[in-house]
């Protein structure tokens, strides 16, 4: 439908409304009933607002709205109706169409719809118009609460929302074009506010105590009558030009004229005495072109100091994603002067009036959620703007004491906190969220200028208050850590460089006022938080770390317990009481925690807690008393105290915790408990200024005000000189120049050098000179400094640039030689110890020697190293690694029960032994309960209990005769889901390890096209370890999304004809994982994937240089492996076929076949039938086996 082309329904209903002649508009006895018709006609307009353009092209409410509400206001019901009509026709268009449209022509519509809003607001700049509305108010505020109706208060908001909607509409500058001091619509329409007094309404419902539930509309409307407004600038109206003002104005315009006189000198310069049709022909000694030769410059000599090789290059496209912020904010501009004057009055009565009570009532709704979402946004407007006003025309921080005070900093970096973490999850709306950052961050500014002008005050009362906000801000760590994170996180290609001006200023008046607060003071104590993991309690008692002794340890031992326990049997010392025996939240039954209470005491007479042994005693009597095990209670105390001796001697059995099958939910649950575990510890310490400076001395620190340097011509003066007293705190303070040599650093210094306007900058050149300076004078001793000009540095670097390479060197290699050096009197230790436990059976030789070593830094390397140099050991390869062994536990009767029920439970189910190890009461590995249903012959094979995978049906027959009839290959989802599974139920009865298999294999042998390199057998080897290793992992799934892509590129190629660098997109989150697998990266760099060129690639690539060929013998490699270790390993039971060995060549020609992008081939074989239409009868019946196919990809 032709939007121009207003509906007949529609233009019927607006002719209803009446008629406008001259000033007098003559409305129809049927205006209200179209009214009505009117809101719901957009009730149910489409997703183009096809209803509201049209109404907008017509002009509906400039020509009819506008003047019933002026000629009749007395109309109740009309005035209701209209009134809510025009609420909807100038809602936002961004409300319209919930987010900015990305299509073409619904981005058409939005504009559109912008355009006829801003129709609507020059209708509304008028002053009968607001005159009617203010006239309406007043009249409604002027009834009592008890006296107001449901409409009454509808209406209220309806009209505040009206000014609103009036107010949010943006200005068209290309239309208006006007100049500072000039009206536009928008002052229009602030006079025609003021004029009608709307404003003074405004006023009274920020004041007053009836009316709360309107004090979000009301900040509203204000934050968007001051959208244009500059606080400082506002506040200096009518007011004369101070001298600092005088001064910055002169030397900008000295500034501007130093400009202006450069200029004209380059172009005189550009002036040549030859005849202007010669530009001349030089030779430019030491540049070399691109061969051997220097370069010849066919221009003028005035342009050679700007020749580069890179002209006449074609300039790199940035991509969307990697462009930087921009500003969102226009060129200032100035209202009329009458606009102002009101504008300053209205600030002065609300600051005086309103202001503490207001923002008291937005804060209080905002926690209590009673607002709209992002409200918190004009909160933080109103703060930094009300506050820079007060500071600017005349300080009273009494008047902003409500936003002056700790509760709001803390909301505030909360605020900064959140929103950041959401600019990181909602990268849609990355903008948005930034726009919302950047205003927390101006709120922090204007709150720490004003606690700053606070404690300049004259006032004695107002710098004791300055100084307790201070002490409060500076003392909580959250604070002090606030800008060093916003540094660190800061991403220019979502945060505008607006922003990071506010940052760099904020930084600088905070570092400011706290070497201010600092300076006066001798020691200042700061709070420090540190996240402490608490350890997770272990819930099996009979676990202990307890070292074994030896008995002459134990003989020493004894008499000091026996004095110790003496005390506590005679009486004479009381015996803790909180000591229990047994752990009441553990799975084992209480009778089976009678061995673990005794391992308890024992170790407790091992750790020399005397008291807590003799109680434990005491306890499991009680607890355990039926075959007196741990004495009778009439026992004397010199016969307690020889139980304790067997019991500290006894040779009792420790077990280690056994390894239990943990299913997903209960390792998530664990990570709960772990976070749940990890506390904050609090403390103090002394703060140094120094020490926290030096924490902004880092590369990523520097690499920002580096950015904002770069606009040092657009930067104030004020902004400039924040960037280099940072750096000249880095450089000069902390003695970290070199930090600060960096070429692109340098590039800057040399732009700043070369500029005509440089002695506008003498802050700037003056530190750049200093730098410069003692980079040459570096340079001069070390003469690698121009090398590590290349590279942003650290501070180890740093020091290492300034002190000496080698000296550092030489203190790391002492430090490692006195670390690892013997003395004869430990080397003799050493042998003793050996000889002593190296015929011990079933104990680990070095484990030994490390429990009774009488140095303790000593690592198990180390002592294995120093053995092989005293000759006690032939090689390293003489102490193996230990190896973790399950603990094997017997199956009681009612375990046996238990597992049979559950088997014949979910017997009919699709996974039977994860359901099986999911409702098991003592938690068991596949392994152990594999075995024990094997043995009780509830199963006669482990592979029925296999999960079963839900096929879809598929026809297979369409793609039969592709191959021979008598070709049989495994599925290779279903072969690696069995590889798996076999890997998870071995996998704790194995010893050997995936690297030290051996044997013939498969695939042992090299592709085509490899057998003609050096060391190609034992590389090919390599390579076929390697994937059978990560296939033993767990990672066959992402093994065969490699393969895929391999075949889909070597497809690809084929058909267009050109190659390109495809990146490997993993869309999984098992492929993502395996992307970041040391083993799986190396077996990309093996097929020749590369690698991450640079940050600005985050993909691996398929190089363009692999032919379609190499490409298909690279996925036939990776295939094959897989089966072929299926075939090693379960030869009888994964792969029956006639000729095993004859499977890989047929499948090596089947693969070769023409391939194609977007058509799949399925090789199939049935598993308890005959094909009938692909075999004959000669061929014979086949071997029964699982249905199998193999997908691959071939070309049309």
């Amino acid at each position: 439908m032709d939007l121009y082309m207003m509906n007949c329904e529609l233009l019927a209903t607006c002719s209803a409304l009446g008629f406008l002649e001259g000033d007098t508009y003559h409305k129809e006895p049927d205006c209200l009933e179209s009214v009505k018709d009117l809101i719901r006609y957009l009730r149910h307009e489409d997703e183009t607002r096809d209803i509201r353009q049209q109404l907008g092209a017509a002009q509906i409410l400039q020509n009819d709205l506008v003047p019933i509400i002026i000629q009749y206001p007395e109309d109740k019901q009309l005035f209701d109706a209209i009134i809510r009509l025009m609420v909807n026709l100038t809602q936002p268009a961004l409300v319209c169409f919930g987010k900015l449209p990305q299509d073409a022509s619904f981005r058409h519509h939005f504009l559109q719809i912008i355009s006829y809003l801003q129709a609507y607001k020059e209708a509304f700049a008028s002053e009968k118009v607001f005159g009617v509305l203010s006239e309406k108010l007043y009249d409604l505020l002027q009834l009592d609460w008890e006296q107001r109706q449901e409409e009454d208060n509808l209406l209220i908001e309806r009209i505040l929302l009206l000014v609103r909607n009036v107010l949010h509409v943006p200005a068209d500058h290309d239309e208006e074009k006007n100049i500072d001091d000039d009206a536009n619509i928008h002052d229009r329409v602030l006079w025609a506010i003021h004029i009608s007094g709307m404003d003074d309404l405004l006023k009274f419902l920020a004041s007053s105590q009836s009316d709360q539930q309107w004090s979000l509309h009301v900040l509203e409307i204000i934050s968007l009558m001051f959208r244009d407004q500059n606080p400082e600038q506002l506040a200096a109206t009518g007011q004369t030009r101070s001298a600092k003002e005088h001064g910055a104005d002169m030397a900008e315009l000295e500034l501007l004229r130093q400009k202006e006189l450069a200029e004209r000198k380059g172009r005189i310069l550009q002036r040549s005495s030859r005849h202007s049709h010669f530009g001349g022909c030089y030779i430019i000694q030491g540049l070399k072109s691109i061969g051997d030769r220097d370069v010849v410059l066919h221009k003028g000599l005035h342009n050679m100091k700007n020749y580069t090789h890179d002209l006449g290059k074609e300039v790199r496209r940035v991509p969307k994603r990697q462009q930087r912020a921009h500003d969102d904010a226009g060129a200032p501009r100035r209202s009329a002067l009458s606009v102002r004057v009101f504008l300053k009055e209205f600030c002065i009565d609300f600051l005086e009036n309103c202001y503490n009570r207001l923002m008291y009532l937005v804060k209080d709704h905002l926690i209590r959620e009673k607002g709209q979402q992002h409200d918190e946004t004009y909160y933080l407007w109103a703060m930094a703007f009300f506050m820079a006003f007060n500071r600017a025309s005349s300080f009273h921080p009494q008047l902003v004491s409500e936003t002056v005070a700790i509760r709001t900093f803390h909301f505030i970096e909360q605020s900064l906190t959140n929103y950041y973490e959401m600019m990181l999850i909602d990268k849609k709306e990355a903008t948005s969220w930034s726009r919302r950052m950047h205003l927390a961050l101006k709120a922090y500014q204007e709150l720490l200028m004003t606690v700053h002008e606070m404690d300049h005050s004259q006032e004695e009362a107002v710098r004791n208050s300055s100084h307790i906000l201070q002490n409060n801000i500076f003392y909580q760590m959250e604070y002090r850590e606030l800008f060093l994170t916003l540094f660190r996180k800061f991403d220019e290609r979502k945060q505008p460089r607006s922003f990071l001006k506010d940052l760099v200023e904020t930084t600088h008046l905070f570092l400011k006022m706290l070497e201010r607060f600092c300076k006066g003071r001798n020691n200042v104590m700061v709070q420090s938080k540190k996240i402490k993991q608490r350890k997770k309690p272990q819930s099996c008692p009979a676990t202990s770390n307890m070292q074994p002794k030896i008995p002459e340890e134990l003989d020493e031992m004894w008499p000091k317990l026996v004095e110790h326990l003496s005390k506590f049997t005679q009486g004479s010392e009381s015996l803790p009481e909180d000591v229990v025996p047994f752990d009441a939240a553990s799975e084992v039954p209480l009778e089976e925690q009678r061995a673990d209470a005794m391992v308890r005491i024992q170790d407790s007479l091992l750790a020399g807690r005397a008291p807590e042994a003799l109680s434990l005693l005491h306890s499991a009597r009680e607890v355990w008393p039926e075959g007196d095990v741990f004495g009778s209670p009439s026992l004397a105390p010199d016969e307690e105290v020889e139980l304790l001796k067997h019991i500290f001697f006894a040779s009792l059995p420790r077990q280690a915790a056994p390894e239990t099958y943990e299913p997903e939910e209960a390792a998530e649950e664990e990570e709960i408990t772990e976070e749940e575990l990890a506390s904050v510890r609090v403390s103090e310490k002394e703060f140094s200024f120094l020490d926290y400076v030096k924490r902004f001395a880092s590369a990523n620190v520097v690499k920002v005000y580096t950015l904002l340097f770069k606009n040092y011509q657009q930067n104030s003066t004020h902004t400039n000189h924040c960037v280099v007293k940072m750096l000249h705190r880095i450089a000069y303070d902390l003695k970290m120049e070199a930090l600060l040599f960096q070429l692109s650093i340098f590039c800057l210094f040399n732009q700043l050098f070369s500029d005509p306007a440089s002695g506008a900058y003498k802050e700037l050149v003056t530190f750049a000179k200093y730098i410069v300076g003692k980079f040459c004078a570096l340079a001069y001793t070390n003469k690698k400094a121009y090398v590590e000009l290349l590279f942003w540095k650290s501070a180890a670097v740093v020091r290492e640039m300034t002190v000496g390479y080698c000296i550092l060197q030489e203190e790391e290699s002492s430090n490692s030689r006195k670390a690892c050096q013997w003395t004869e009197a430990e080397e003799e230790e050493l042998r003793e110890l050996y000889y002593k436990y190296k015929e011990v059976e079933g104990e680990d030789v070095l484990n030994s020697i490390l429990a009774h070593l009488r140095t303790n830094n000593r690592t198990r390397r180390q002592v294995a190293k120093q053995l092989v140099r005293l000759g006690l050991a032939s090689s390293m390869r003489d102490f193996p690694h230990e190896r973790r062994r399950t603990r094997i536990v017997l199956w009681t009767q009612d375990q046996e029960e238990e597992l049979q029920r559950l088997f014949e439970e979910f017997q009919s189910t699709d996974d039977i032994l994860g359901n099986v190890m999911r409702h098991i009461t003592a938690k068991r590995s596949k392994a152990r309960i594999i075995e024990k249903l094997l043995n009780m012959g509830l199963v006669s094979d482990r592979k029925e209990l296999y999960k079963k995978h839900k096929r879809k049906p598929r026809s297979l027959g369409a793609n039969k005769n592709v191959f021979p009839k008598d070709f049989e290959v495994p599925d290779l989802d279903e072969v690696n889901d069995e590889d798996e599974e076999e890997d998870d139920l071995d996998s704790e009865d194995e010893v050997e390890s995936a690297w030290e298999d051996g044997g013939s294999d498969l695939c042992n042998r090299p592709l085509d096209g490899w057998t003609n390199k050096k060391g190609a057998a034992a590389s090919d080897r390599d390579y076929q370890e390697l994937i059978r290793s990560l296939q033993q992992e767990g990672l066959s799934g992402p093994l065969l999304w490699l393969q895929s892509c391999l075949y889909r590129t070597a497809g690809d190629r084929e058909e267009d004809g050109c190659a390109q660098p495809v990146p490997l997109v993993p869309l999984s989150e098992e492929n993502e994982d395996a992307m970041e697998h040391k083993g799986f990266q190396k077996l990309l760099r093996h097929v020749g994937i590369r690698a991450p060129a640079n940050e600005q690639e985050s993909f691996w690539r398929i190089p363009a240089k692999l032919s379609p060929e190499q490409l298909r013998q690279l996925a036939v490699s990776i295939g094959l492996q897989g089966m072929a270790d299926e075939t090693k390993e379960h030869p009888p039971e994964v792969l029956e076929t006639e000729e095993p060995r004859r499977l890989i060549p047929e499948m090596e020609e089947s693969i070769q076949l023409p391939l194609g992008p977007k058509r799949t081939h399925l090789i199939s074989s049935n598993e308890h039938e005959s094909d009938s239409q692909g075999s004959s009868e000669e061929d014979g019946p086949r071997p029964a086996g699982k249905r199998k196919c193999l997908r691959i990809e071939e070309e049309d």
